[in-house]
């Protein structure tokens, strides 16, 4: 990979500062009005992604109409008032176009992929009503987002578009040279990150990992073609990282531990090419969760401890907190109770210390649940299946009802420390729970553990739901 940079005597698009929203924000600094978003959407149901630097590109007036998520959370922050009052264009304006409703986008398929594998999330192909937070065929940088991801090889170009689902991939020929990217390059790389995190909080790994591989590909690409300016540089080196991190996630979860080992050393390299710490810091606390799952606890260890060191000096505990908690993974699969116990107590720690402006925006689904979650499962590495439990139901019932995935996923931790806690009545009724969240999430992971606690049922199928439990668990049909 390489990159070069240029100073651009002009930008991509001629600008205007947007001085109405820079009114409303006051005395405010934009990281603290971008926590103020966050409150407020959080008052209505909606989950936005906002930082300082969100804040600032509306301000600069990159931002000309925010996605509806946005629109709905700055009228609820600002009674009486309108888009237009807070400086923003109006949507037609900014599209060119009136926005077609989902079902109308065009379905576009990789060369052998048939109609069926476009849906993944449903055998039966069923569509799942749009996603409320799924906004991203309605505002200003969507188009961009469908022509971003353009590498030119000799005569290929690969073209990945967000489909309402997922992603979906086209290759087609042409001869067209790769321009230097620009700001709206690295804002719709970054939004695409955001999705795919989304998209995989509500429906699992599975279906969409491959989807996700061309864009990673065309960011690459990216870099290598060059940008207009140094700081856009820094962004789509970062962007890239953080993508092929999403994209290493994706393979993990789905049980393609050498693909994601790949892809975390992937963004490993971008970050200590870069000097990026936080990027670093991501990049290694996902190492060492993979290197937990993949039965390689020592390296889990290190992984977590090196983690910690790069993480330290950006000042955030939340993100300490979780880095703990992933040297305590490594610890338990160890059996080192004691050092299980030592990081866990660090975790709880730090995690009281509460959030703050240097919390990583990817650490949005790190929370109380979260934290109960892992503890569950370091207990259960340790064989205590009474506490196993007791953590993995908190866990359950604190989940934000937004995140399908996790929801199932505690269910089906919980589910397997009852069985194996000698609690086969309460486990059945735990996987039925799982069962019924299995037509939103696909997820290797939780399959696998659905089918481990069902093997422990077996000889208990007298016991009170654990017959209908297995019957159905029997007839759920598999990831393929």
């Amino acid at each position: 990979m390489t990159s070069s940079t240029t100073t651009s005597s002009q930008p991509d698009r001629p600008v205007r500062p947007n001085v109405a929203f820079r009114q409303v924000r006051g005395r405010h600094s934009p990281a603290e009005f971008a926590a103020l978003v966050r409150r407020a959407a959080r008052e209505i149901g909606e989950r936005v992604s906002c930082d300082a630097r969100y804040i600032g590109r509306v301000e600069a007036g990159e931002i000309r109409c925010p996605n509806y998520a946005y629109e709905r959370v700055f009228l609820h922050m600002f009674p009486g008032r309108t888009l237009a009052d807070l400086g923003f264009a109006p949507r037609s304006s900014v599209r060119g176009r009136a926005a077609r409703p989902p079902e109308d986008v065009p379905l576009v398929l990789a060369p052998g992929e048939t109609q069926g594998a476009a849906e993944p999330y449903d055998p039966h192909e069923m569509r799942y009503p749009q996603d409320p937070y799924e906004t991203h065929d309605n505002y200003e940088e969507s188009d961009v987002l469908r022509r971003l991801f353009m590498t030119g090889g000799g005569a290929t170009v690969a073209a990945a578009t967000l489909g309402p689902l997922g992603f979906t991939i086209d290759a087609v020929a042409a001869d067209r040279p790769v321009r230097r990217a620009g700001s709206s390059h690295a804002a719709a790389l970054e939004e695409a990150v955001r999705r795919i995190r989304l998209l995989d909080d509500r429906h699992g790994a599975d279906g969409l990992y491959r989807r996700a591989a061309a864009p990673l590909r065309a960011a690459y690409a990216l870099l290598d073609a060059g940008a207009t300016r140094q700081t856009t540089a820094e962004r789509l080196h970062s962007g890239a990282g953080e993508l092929a991190i999403s994209v290493g996630w994706l393979a993990h979860d789905s049980g393609r531990f050498d693909d994601a080992r790949s892809h975390y050393a992937e963004a490993l390299a971008t970050a200590r090419m870069t000097g990026d710490p936080g990027l670093e810091a991501h990049a290694f606390c996902n190492t060492a969760f993979l290197a937990r799952d993949a039965g390689r606890p020592r390296e889990a260890v290190r992984a977590a401890q090196a983690a910690q060191r790069v993480g330290r000096p950006l000042g955030s505990a939340r993100l300490m907190s979780l880095l703990a908690l992933r040297e305590a993974g490594g610890w338990a699969g160890l059996a080192d109770r004691t050092g299980t116990e030592q990081a866990l107590a660090r975790a709880q720690a730090l995690f009281e210390r509460g959030h703050s402006d240097a919390d990583p925006e990817w650490m949005s689904f790190y929370g109380e649940a979260e934290l109960e979650g892992l503890e569950a499962q370091c207990w259960s590495m340790l064989g205590d299946w009474r506490r196993a439990a007791r953590h993995a139901h908190r866990a359950a019932e604190l989940q934000d009802p937004h995140f399908t995935r996790n929801i199932a996923l505690y269910t089906a931790e919980l589910a397997d420390d009852l069985a194996r806690g000698g609690r086969p009545d309460e486990a059945a009724t735990a996987g039925m729970r799982v069962l019924d969240l299995l037509d939103q999430v696909q997820s290797s992971r939780i399959q696998g553990m659905l089918a481990g606690t069902a093997r422990v049922l077996l000889p208990h199928r007298r016991a009170s739901g654990v017959q209908e439990f297995l019957d159905r668990h029997a007839s759920t049909p598999r990831v393929v």
